[in-house]
């Protein structure tokens, strides 16, 4: 069984670089690099959990075409359980083209597809159960947002499962689901940008005292280029960003993820966690897409 089992968005990104503006006429335009990865709270965790030596697998779903056939051949390159990937006939693979600027900005074209309708059945509940970690990035999608969902990552986590959440393009009613859920969290991750969405301009600090309030077991902000600040067992931790050049900060929150659950999965304490995941993300930061120049572990 696998030690980690992701659930939530998966997309195809389509990733170049330096795309600095948009060609005015039809002539071709040399860019230096264009890429191809699985992206998202499930596969682009996974991806970067896999690379750092964890079993994983993930639950998602992908459309019966061939944006889907890559993102499954791409997965099962880096070792990743694809059994409860469902193929849709009715919706596309939700995929995202990205033009990474010289500084860093990215904008983002992005298709809605077969992953918002990810759910959970009887199966994956079951390796979810079996795994050491589940990591929840589904919060928002329809079938992932009922209170018997919410029951079900409860069970999961009385199975003896540590349950980390993160989210997607939260909205401010996302709170709501957030206090049915965060009682079921061993470690929430949100980013800075999304705390403002869901509380506004309160400080970090007070930010997870909050999110901590609301039953979530422990809490870490991700703050970019700020590093990241958590709570734990009543303790505070401040862990600088690493100083590097970044080429492409896309994966960035779902790599941290990634790198924390690989940190506590080696028995690191969570400060500990918290400096493998921001090591991770500047690994990541550093080059184009879901892994970027990440360092493989040695198999």
């Amino acid at each position: 069984m696998p030690e980690l089992t992701c659930v939530g968005l998966t997309t195809l990104d389509i990733l170049v670089r330096p795309v600095d503006a948009l060609p005015e006429t039809d002539q071709p335009t040399l860019v230096d690099e264009i890429a191809l990865a699985p992206a998202g709270t499930a596969s682009g965790a996974a991806m970067v959990a896999a690379a750092l030596g964890l079993h994983v697998a993930v639950i998602s779903a992908v459309g019966q075409d061939v944006n889907g056939d890559v993102v499954l051949r791409l997965l099962a390159k880096e070792g990743i359980d694809c059994t409860h990937i469902e193929r849709m006939d009715s919706l596309p693979t939700s995929t995202s083209v990205l033009t990474i600027r010289t500084n860093g900005d990215r904008p983002v074209f992005h298709m809605f597809g077969a992953s918002i309708m990810t759910g959970l059945d009887a199966a994956a509940i079951k390796t979810a159960k079996a795994s050491r970690f589940f990591h929840f990035g589904g919060v928002g999608f329809p079938n992932l947002s009922s209170p018997e969902v919410f029951a079900e990552v409860a069970e999961i986590r009385k199975a003896g499962t540590y349950v980390t959440c993160d989210l997607i393009a939260p909205q401010p009613d996302t709170i709501e689901a957030l206090r049915a859920l965060l009682p079921n969290v061993d470690c929430f991750m949100p980013s800075e940008a999304e705390v403002r969405v869901l509380l506004g301009n309160v400080s970090s600090e007070e930010a997870l005292r909050t999110f901590v309030g609301m039953g979530a077991h422990a809490c870490i902000i991700k703050r970019g280029g700020n590093g990241s600040i958590g709570l734990n067992a009543g303790e505070i931790f401040d862990v600088p960003a690493e100083t590097i050049t970044p080429i492409d900060t896309t994966s960035c929150g779902d790599s941290y993820c990634a790198g924390f659950i690989s940190g506590l999965s080696q028995g690191l304490s969570f400060r500990e966690a918290m400096m493998i995941a921001t090591q991770t993300a500047a690994q990541v930061a550093q080059g184009l897409g879901t892994l970027g120049k990440l360092t493989r572990k040695a198999a």
